[in-house]
Order: structure tokens, then C-alpha cells, then sequence
């Protein structure tokens, strides 16, 4: 794909962590040149999912009351969870949890496209490693809507890019936290 091979990350933007108690909360916010129409099938539709999204789905979740098998991509061992929708007010709100953490997504019509806020709770540790993973996610998402897929980068792959050690410093120093030391970056792309 050539749209992949040239593909950099933007620079960190639209997060903010939040925390409640021991609760921490990663908020994502990314503005969709997309419907928000098409960004909900992207966010419900297994066969969207699997083109962006960190986890595959074995059944829709636009419905609420829906169980469904959420599966980690790029996992070192399979690892799946079965979920139970709990809100989806197409085109505007959908909540699930995935592995034991919530997610709400809210899509907010603008002028142009979509909105997007993604709340998801995360351990404190790994807060700037999933906000860069999702800023990544997003990007991927964007591609797929405008028709210029890049092909899903999650997990190991989406760590294998240089972007992905960038936009996790970046987003660690807006956060006010440290991480991790990394290997090398050689052998990484981009």
C-alpha cells in the first residue's frame, strides 16, 4: 500500500487523561471528515473493525443488549473477552466494555464530518502508550473512510513504527508521566 509507506503520525493532540480515585480515564477527541452516519458502522461494524480497529468483533454493536466476542489483535496470546453493549444511540453514543475497561464513544455532527470523543479507562501506566495507539487507530480510520486505506496498524506492528515511539513521548510529557525505557529504534520504519 503505497498511502502505508508514506504514512506519518501528526503530532500529539485532542487527549487528556482524568483521574477518579483509582480510576484513570484516557479522552480522545478527533474531528472526522465523515458522517457521522459512517463513522458509527466504522465504530459497530465487524467488518470495518477489523480494518482499524485493535480488536475484531464476531457480531455487530449497534444494538444494545448485543453479546459479542471482542478479540485483541497482535496479542502474544489470544485474547478474548465477550462484551455486552450497553448504549448504542446510533449515530451519536455507543458503550461496551472491552477486556474489563469501559469505552464510550460520543459522535458529535460538526461542520464537515464527525466529532469523535473516545473515554476509556486504562491503567496509569499505560495511558500515553494508549493514547498513541489510538491517535494511530484513528488515523487508519480516517484513511479507510476517505477510501485511501492504509490497513490496520495496532499492538506490536503499530510499536514497530517510529511515529508510535514519538507520539508516546509526547503524549507522556503532556500527560506529566514518564515511560518506559524503549529497545533501540533500530529496524523500526518511519
Amino acid at each position: 500500500m503505497p498511502e502505508r509507506e508514506q504514512y506519518t503520525p501528526g503530532p500529539a493532540r485532542g487527549a487528556q487523561m482524568r483521574k477518579d480515585g483509582e480510576k484513570w480515564t484516557l479522552i480522545l477527541v478527533r474531528e472526522l471528515r465523515h458522517s457521522p452516519e459512517k463513522v458509527w458502522q466504522a465504530l459497530t461494524d465487524p467488518a470495518h473493525l477489523r480494518e482499524w480497529a485493535p480488536f475484531e468483533a464476531d457480531g455487530s454493536l449497534g444494538t444494545v443488549g448485543t453479546t459479542v466476542k471482542l478479540t485483541t489483535v497482535g496479542a502474544p496470546t489470544p485474547r478474548v473477552t465477550e462484551t455486552t453493549v450497553t448504549r448504542a444511540d446510533a449515530p451519536n453514543a455507543l458503550e461496551y466494555k472491552w477486556g474489563g475497561f469501559d469505552m464510550r464513544w460520543e459522535l458529535e455532527p460538526i461542520v464537515g464530518g464527525t466529532r469523535l470523543t473516545l473515554w476509556t479507562n486504562i491503567g496509569h501506566r499505560f495511558i500515553a502508550m494508549g493514547a498513541a495507539g489510538w491517535h494511530i487507530c484513528f488515523d487508519v480510520l480516517d484513511h479507510l473512510l476517505s477510501g485511501t486505506p492504509l490497513g490496520r496498524i495496532v499492538g506490536p506492528e503499530a510499536m514497530k513504527f517510529g511515529g508510535w515511539q514519538r507520539l508516546n513521548a509526547e503524549y507522556a510529557k503532556q500527560f506529566g508521566i514518564e515511560t518506559p525505557d524503549w529497545p533501540s529504534q533500530k529496524g523500526r520504519t518511519n
